[in-house]
């Protein structure tokens, strides 16, 4: 009488003989379709594989998930964007409010919003997730002793 042990062994051996055989009668552009999962391939879990011919939308990405390199102009242009929003609204925005309002990546508004802290456009109360930023008076923020030495 087979114990379950020897049964199991029995199948996988018998399985593996079958799985070999099929891969010696496959050509090589089925074993390629199907390592890529099928044709044209997944993106991963839960995403359709890309149309072709469409470029990726948003902001350009450089090496390791990094934004494109930005001009001056292009900043100065998001921080005029960021003082008119706050002006507009009046009551001040936290940062992911400002960047739901002007529609940009998480990414694109840390240098921005630290260059109208600087200059005085923008202030802010509050730390970490709770900063809430406000349009400022126009004067520049005086620097720290500290913040000098560096």
């Amino acid at each position: 009488m087979p114990t379950l042990r020897s049964t199991i062994e029995s199948l996988a051996a018998q399985f593996a003989t079958n799985l070999i055989g099929a891969l010696r009668g496959a050509s090589i552009e089925e074993l390629y379709d199907v390592t890529r999962g099928g044709v044209g391939g997944r993106r991963g879990p839960g995403r359709p594989p890309r149309a072709a011919g469409s470029a990726p939308t948003g902001p350009r990405r450089g090496k390791g998930g990094r934004l494109g390199r930005r001009s001056q102009a292009d900043i100065s242009k998001m921080v005029d964007s960021i003082v008119d929003l706050l002006t507009r609204k009046g009551g001040g925005l936290r940062a992911e409010q400002i960047r739901a309002e002007l529609g940009c990546d998480p990414k694109e508004l840390p240098r921005p919003l630290a260059d109208a802290l600087a200059s005085g456009r923008v202030t802010k109360t509050g730390q970490k997730r709770a900063t809430t930023y406000f349009a400022g008076n126009g004067a520049p923020k005086k620097r720290s002793a500290a913040a000098r030495k560096k």
